[in-house]
Protein backbone atom coordinates (compact mmCIF):
# COMPACT_ATOMS: atom_id res chain seq x y z
CA UNK A 1 0.00 0.00 0.00
CA UNK A 2 2.96 1.98 0.88
CA UNK A 3 4.54 1.17 -2.37
CA UNK A 4 1.41 2.00 -4.57
CA UNK A 5 1.03 5.52 -2.01
CA UNK A 6 4.64 6.55 -3.12
CA UNK A 7 4.01 6.06 -6.71
CA UNK A 8 1.09 8.15 -6.99
CA UNK A 9 3.01 10.41 -5.18
CA UNK A 10 6.00 10.38 -7.36
CA UNK A 11 3.42 10.71 -10.69
CA UNK A 12 1.26 13.38 -9.28
CA UNK A 13 5.12 15.23 -8.58
CA UNK A 14 6.10 14.35 -12.15
CA UNK A 15 2.62 16.15 -13.66
CA UNK A 16 2.99 18.98 -11.82
CA UNK A 17 6.57 19.57 -12.98
CA UNK A 18 5.20 19.36 -16.70
CA UNK A 19 2.87 21.54 -15.81
CA UNK A 20 5.15 24.17 -14.46
CA UNK A 21 6.81 25.58 -17.66
CA UNK A 22 3.89 26.37 -19.36
CA UNK A 23 2.67 28.03 -15.89
CA UNK A 24 5.34 30.02 -15.59
CA UNK A 25 5.38 31.01 -19.19
CA UNK A 26 1.27 32.02 -18.77
CA UNK A 27 2.96 33.92 -15.51
CA UNK A 28 5.89 35.54 -17.29
CA UNK A 29 4.28 36.43 -20.50
CA UNK A 30 4.90 38.70 -22.13
CA UNK A 31 8.45 39.21 -21.42
CA UNK A 32 9.83 41.64 -23.95
CA UNK A 33 8.49 43.47 -27.14
CA UNK A 34 6.60 42.11 -29.29
CA UNK A 35 6.63 42.29 -33.01
CA UNK A 36 4.09 41.87 -36.01
CA UNK A 37 5.20 40.88 -39.28
CA UNK A 38 3.06 42.25 -41.66
CA UNK A 39 3.32 40.89 -45.24
CA UNK A 40 2.88 44.43 -47.15
CA UNK A 41 4.62 47.88 -47.30
CA UNK A 42 4.18 50.23 -44.93
CA UNK A 43 0.79 52.63 -45.12
CA UNK A 44 -1.52 50.18 -46.93
CA UNK A 45 -4.68 48.83 -45.17
CA UNK A 46 -3.24 46.02 -43.67
CA UNK A 47 -0.21 47.99 -41.95
CA UNK A 48 -2.36 50.55 -40.85
CA UNK A 49 -4.57 47.49 -39.41
CA UNK A 50 -2.40 45.79 -37.76
CA UNK A 51 -0.61 49.45 -36.22
CA UNK A 52 -3.93 50.13 -34.76
CA UNK A 53 -4.11 46.93 -33.02
CA UNK A 54 -0.83 47.19 -31.88
CA UNK A 55 -1.07 50.28 -29.86
CA UNK A 56 -3.99 49.25 -28.55
CA UNK A 57 -2.94 46.00 -27.07
CA UNK A 58 0.29 47.26 -26.06
CA UNK A 59 -0.78 48.59 -22.53
CA UNK A 60 -3.19 46.23 -21.49
CA UNK A 61 0.16 43.45 -22.26
CA UNK A 62 2.55 46.06 -20.29
CA UNK A 63 5.09 45.80 -23.73
CA UNK A 64 5.85 47.63 -26.78
CA UNK A 65 4.70 46.25 -29.92
CA UNK A 66 6.43 47.39 -32.92
CA UNK A 67 5.52 46.03 -36.91
CA UNK A 68 8.04 44.68 -39.08
CA UNK A 69 6.90 45.43 -42.96
CA UNK A 70 8.31 42.14 -45.07
CA UNK A 71 6.30 42.71 -48.37
CA UNK A 72 7.02 39.78 -50.86
CA UNK A 73 5.06 37.69 -53.89
CA UNK A 74 2.76 35.49 -51.81
CA UNK A 75 3.99 37.38 -48.81
CA UNK A 76 6.39 34.35 -48.54
CA UNK A 77 9.51 36.48 -46.73
CA UNK A 78 7.00 37.06 -43.68
CA UNK A 79 5.36 33.75 -43.16
CA UNK A 80 9.38 32.07 -43.23
CA UNK A 81 10.22 34.61 -40.84
CA UNK A 82 7.75 33.84 -38.58
CA UNK A 83 7.46 30.15 -38.72
CA UNK A 84 10.78 29.96 -37.38
CA UNK A 85 10.65 32.51 -34.91
CA UNK A 86 10.67 31.32 -31.48
CA UNK A 87 7.35 30.61 -30.39
CA UNK A 88 7.30 32.16 -27.56
CA UNK A 89 3.89 34.32 -28.11
CA UNK A 90 6.06 37.57 -29.10
CA UNK A 91 6.40 37.29 -32.74
CA UNK A 92 3.35 37.43 -34.71
CA UNK A 93 1.94 37.48 -38.83
CA UNK A 94 -0.76 39.10 -40.22
CA UNK A 95 -2.62 36.67 -41.86
CA UNK A 96 -5.41 37.10 -44.58
CA UNK A 97 -7.12 35.64 -47.26
CA UNK A 98 -4.16 36.37 -49.17
CA UNK A 99 -2.63 33.35 -46.65
CA UNK A 100 -5.07 31.33 -48.10
CA UNK A 101 -4.68 31.97 -51.75
CA UNK A 102 -0.82 31.91 -51.95
CA UNK A 103 -1.15 28.12 -49.96
CA UNK A 104 -3.01 26.77 -53.43
CA UNK A 105 -1.29 29.10 -56.02
CA UNK A 106 2.77 28.54 -55.55
CA UNK A 107 3.71 25.15 -55.75
CA UNK A 108 6.25 25.28 -53.03
CA UNK A 109 6.53 27.35 -50.02
CA UNK A 110 9.19 27.36 -46.96
CA UNK A 111 6.35 26.48 -44.73
CA UNK A 112 3.24 24.95 -44.24
CA UNK A 113 0.14 27.22 -43.66
CA UNK A 114 -1.88 24.71 -42.11
CA UNK A 115 0.80 23.23 -40.13
CA UNK A 116 3.31 25.82 -39.34
CA UNK A 117 1.19 28.74 -37.84
CA UNK A 118 -1.67 28.69 -34.91
CA UNK A 119 -4.14 31.33 -35.34
CA UNK A 120 -5.09 33.82 -32.88
CA UNK A 121 -7.68 36.39 -33.64
CA UNK A 122 -9.25 37.79 -36.86
CA UNK A 123 -8.81 41.30 -36.96
CA UNK A 124 -11.27 42.52 -39.96
CA UNK A 125 -13.17 42.06 -42.92
CA UNK A 126 -13.46 43.90 -46.08
CA UNK A 127 -16.02 44.06 -49.00
CA UNK A 128 -14.57 43.58 -52.74
CA UNK A 129 -17.42 44.73 -55.37
CA UNK A 130 -18.13 44.56 -58.89
CA UNK A 131 -18.14 47.95 -60.90
CA UNK A 132 -18.98 49.66 -64.08
CA UNK A 133 -18.27 52.85 -65.25
CA UNK A 134 -20.77 55.74 -64.52
CA UNK A 135 -22.87 56.29 -67.43
CA UNK A 136 -22.13 52.82 -69.11
CA UNK A 137 -24.78 50.40 -70.23
CA UNK A 138 -25.04 48.61 -67.23
CA UNK A 139 -26.81 50.19 -64.13
CA UNK A 140 -27.95 46.92 -61.92
CA UNK A 141 -25.97 43.76 -61.77
CA UNK A 142 -28.99 41.95 -63.35
CA UNK A 143 -28.48 44.09 -66.54
CA UNK A 144 -25.38 43.07 -66.87
CA UNK A 145 -25.81 39.25 -66.36
CA UNK A 146 -28.42 39.42 -68.66
CA UNK A 147 -26.44 41.10 -71.40
CA UNK A 148 -23.49 38.61 -70.84
CA UNK A 149 -25.62 35.79 -71.17
CA UNK A 150 -26.91 37.33 -74.71
CA UNK A 151 -23.52 37.80 -75.89
CA UNK A 152 -21.37 34.76 -74.49
CA UNK A 153 -17.86 35.39 -74.19
CA UNK A 154 -18.09 39.09 -75.09
CA UNK A 155 -18.30 40.42 -71.19
CA UNK A 156 -14.43 41.16 -70.25
CA UNK A 157 -13.69 41.63 -66.39
CA UNK A 158 -10.92 43.54 -64.63
CA UNK A 159 -9.39 42.51 -61.78
CA UNK A 160 -6.02 43.48 -60.32
CA UNK A 161 -3.12 40.83 -60.13
CA UNK A 162 -3.49 37.13 -61.37
CA UNK A 163 -3.56 35.04 -58.30
CA UNK A 164 -5.18 37.93 -55.89
CA UNK A 165 -7.97 37.21 -54.01
CA UNK A 166 -10.12 39.93 -56.40
CA UNK A 167 -8.84 37.67 -59.15
CA UNK A 168 -10.01 34.50 -57.88
CA UNK A 169 -13.09 35.78 -56.83
CA UNK A 170 -13.85 36.93 -60.29
CA UNK A 171 -13.46 33.55 -61.79
CA UNK A 172 -15.56 32.24 -58.95
CA UNK A 173 -18.46 34.75 -60.10
CA UNK A 174 -18.03 33.51 -63.88
CA UNK A 175 -18.18 29.80 -62.29
CA UNK A 176 -20.83 30.71 -60.30
CA UNK A 177 -22.74 32.79 -62.80
CA UNK A 178 -22.13 30.32 -65.44
CA UNK A 179 -21.49 33.65 -67.77
CA UNK A 180 -18.66 33.14 -70.59
CA UNK A 181 -16.48 36.31 -69.84
CA UNK A 182 -13.30 37.51 -69.76
CA UNK A 183 -11.16 37.83 -67.06
CA UNK A 184 -8.84 39.98 -67.67
CA UNK A 185 -6.00 41.02 -64.39
CA UNK A 186 -4.14 43.88 -64.29
CA UNK A 187 -0.77 45.19 -62.48
CA UNK A 188 -2.91 46.91 -59.99
CA UNK A 189 -5.75 49.15 -59.23
CA UNK A 190 -5.05 51.96 -61.13
CA UNK A 191 -4.65 50.13 -64.37
CA UNK A 192 -8.05 48.49 -63.85
CA UNK A 193 -9.76 52.30 -63.09
CA UNK A 194 -8.19 53.43 -66.37
CA UNK A 195 -9.18 50.87 -68.28
CA UNK A 196 -12.63 50.84 -66.57
CA UNK A 197 -13.02 54.64 -67.36
CA UNK A 198 -11.83 53.90 -71.13
CA UNK A 199 -14.54 51.49 -71.74
CA UNK A 200 -11.47 48.94 -72.88
CA UNK A 201 -13.31 47.02 -70.10
CA UNK A 202 -16.59 46.16 -69.05
CA UNK A 203 -16.71 45.99 -65.30
CA UNK A 204 -14.33 44.82 -62.57
CA UNK A 205 -14.07 43.55 -59.57
CA UNK A 206 -11.72 44.96 -56.74
CA UNK A 207 -11.51 45.40 -53.27
CA UNK A 208 -14.10 48.09 -52.00
CA UNK A 209 -11.49 50.31 -50.79
CA UNK A 210 -9.44 51.96 -53.03
CA UNK A 211 -12.68 52.52 -55.12
CA UNK A 212 -14.84 54.58 -53.02
CA UNK A 213 -12.99 57.82 -53.61
CA UNK A 214 -14.21 57.25 -57.47
CA UNK A 215 -17.46 55.84 -56.51
CA UNK A 216 -17.72 59.26 -54.38
CA UNK A 217 -17.03 61.21 -57.17
CA UNK A 218 -19.41 59.30 -59.40
CA UNK A 219 -16.99 58.08 -61.39
CA UNK A 220 -17.51 54.11 -60.80
CA UNK A 221 -21.23 52.65 -60.43
CA UNK A 222 -21.12 49.64 -57.97
CA UNK A 223 -23.27 47.23 -59.22
CA UNK A 224 -23.44 44.66 -56.13
CA UNK A 225 -20.93 44.00 -53.05
CA UNK A 226 -19.82 40.40 -52.71
CA UNK A 227 -20.20 39.99 -49.24
CA UNK A 228 -23.14 37.95 -47.20
CA UNK A 229 -24.90 41.23 -46.71
CA UNK A 230 -24.09 44.94 -47.67
CA UNK A 231 -21.33 47.27 -46.70
CA UNK A 232 -21.82 49.51 -44.27
CA UNK A 233 -20.23 52.01 -46.60
CA UNK A 234 -23.16 51.67 -49.64
CA UNK A 235 -26.22 50.69 -47.61
CA UNK A 236 -27.96 51.71 -50.90
CA UNK A 237 -25.97 48.60 -52.75
CA UNK A 238 -26.87 45.58 -53.10
CA UNK A 239 -25.19 42.55 -52.33
CA UNK A 240 -24.80 40.17 -55.12
CA UNK A 241 -26.55 37.53 -53.37
CA UNK A 242 -29.77 39.56 -53.40
CA UNK A 243 -29.71 39.01 -57.22
CA UNK A 244 -30.98 34.76 -55.99
CA UNK A 245 -30.93 32.18 -58.49
CA UNK A 246 -27.38 31.20 -58.78
CA UNK A 247 -25.93 33.91 -56.50
CA UNK A 248 -28.16 33.38 -53.65
CA UNK A 249 -25.18 31.95 -51.55
CA UNK A 250 -22.31 33.94 -52.79
CA UNK A 251 -20.48 35.32 -50.06
CA UNK A 252 -16.72 36.67 -51.20
CA UNK A 253 -14.71 38.95 -48.87
CA UNK A 254 -11.59 39.53 -47.85
CA UNK A 255 -9.94 39.72 -44.56
CA UNK A 256 -7.02 40.19 -41.89
CA UNK A 257 -6.15 38.40 -38.71
CA UNK A 258 -3.14 37.77 -36.83
CA UNK A 259 -1.53 34.26 -36.19
CA UNK A 260 2.23 32.90 -34.03
CA UNK A 261 4.20 29.84 -34.84
CA UNK A 262 2.66 26.73 -34.36
CA UNK A 263 3.97 25.61 -31.09
CA UNK A 264 3.10 28.80 -29.04
CA UNK A 265 1.78 27.97 -25.46
CA UNK A 266 -2.26 27.87 -25.14
CA UNK A 267 -1.49 30.32 -22.50
CA UNK A 268 0.05 33.05 -24.47
CA UNK A 269 -2.69 32.46 -27.34
CA UNK A 270 -5.25 33.18 -24.92
CA UNK A 271 -3.87 36.10 -23.78
CA UNK A 272 -3.24 37.65 -26.59
CA UNK A 273 -6.75 36.53 -28.25
CA UNK A 274 -8.11 38.39 -25.07
CA UNK A 275 -5.98 41.75 -25.63
CA UNK A 276 -7.28 41.93 -29.00
CA UNK A 277 -10.66 41.10 -29.13
CA UNK A 278 -10.98 43.52 -26.40
CA UNK A 279 -9.05 46.28 -28.54
CA UNK A 280 -11.05 45.59 -31.83
CA UNK A 281 -14.49 46.12 -29.70
CA UNK A 282 -13.59 49.12 -28.62
CA UNK A 283 -15.56 52.55 -30.63
CA UNK A 284 -12.63 54.28 -31.58
CA UNK A 285 -10.74 51.17 -33.04
CA UNK A 286 -13.73 50.61 -34.91
CA UNK A 287 -14.42 53.73 -36.49
CA UNK A 288 -10.52 53.71 -37.21
CA UNK A 289 -10.84 50.54 -39.25
CA UNK A 290 -14.35 51.84 -40.65
CA UNK A 291 -12.00 54.99 -42.49
CA UNK A 292 -10.03 52.47 -43.88
CA UNK A 293 -13.11 50.43 -45.26
CA UNK A 294 -12.31 48.14 -42.92
CA UNK A 295 -15.15 46.48 -40.42
CA UNK A 296 -13.53 45.46 -37.13
CA UNK A 297 -14.25 41.64 -36.81
CA UNK A 298 -12.70 39.55 -33.56
CA UNK A 299 -12.71 35.67 -33.49
CA UNK A 300 -11.51 32.71 -31.09
CA UNK A 301 -8.77 30.85 -32.54
CA UNK A 302 -10.94 28.29 -33.55
CA UNK A 303 -12.77 30.54 -35.78
CA UNK A 304 -9.99 31.95 -37.43
CA UNK A 305 -8.72 28.78 -38.38
CA UNK A 306 -12.02 27.52 -39.60
CA UNK A 307 -12.37 30.39 -41.93
CA UNK A 308 -8.77 30.05 -43.50
CA UNK A 309 -8.94 25.89 -44.27
CA UNK A 310 -12.42 27.06 -45.87
CA UNK A 311 -11.07 29.31 -48.14
CA UNK A 312 -7.92 27.61 -48.55
CA UNK A 313 -10.33 24.91 -50.26
CA UNK A 314 -12.44 27.15 -51.69
CA UNK A 315 -9.78 29.09 -53.96
CA UNK A 316 -8.22 25.94 -54.50
CA UNK A 317 -10.94 24.48 -56.26
CA UNK A 318 -11.38 27.85 -57.99
CA UNK A 319 -7.63 27.75 -58.95
CA UNK A 320 -8.15 24.20 -60.85
CA UNK A 321 -11.26 24.80 -62.03
CA UNK A 322 -10.28 28.05 -63.83
CA UNK A 323 -7.30 26.38 -64.97
CA UNK A 324 -4.81 28.72 -63.21
CA UNK A 325 -1.57 28.09 -63.77
CA UNK A 326 0.16 27.51 -60.25
CA UNK A 327 3.20 29.44 -59.91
Amino acid sequence: MQAKRAFLAQGGALALAGLLPGLAAAQTFPSKVLKIVVPNAAGGAADLTARTIAQKIAGPLGQSVVIENKPSAGGIVAGDLVARAEADGHTLLLVSSGTAVSEVLFKTLPFDTQKDFAPVSMLATFDLAIVVAEGGRFKTLGELLAWARANPGKLNLATPQMGTTQHLAAELFKITTGVDAQVVPFNGTPPVITALRGGQVDTAIEILGPLMGQINAKVLRPLAVLGAKRAPQLPDVPAARESGGALASFDVSSWNGLAVPAKTPPAAIARLNKEIVAALALPDVKQRLLELNLVAQSSTPEQLNARLSADIKRWGDVISAAKIQKQ
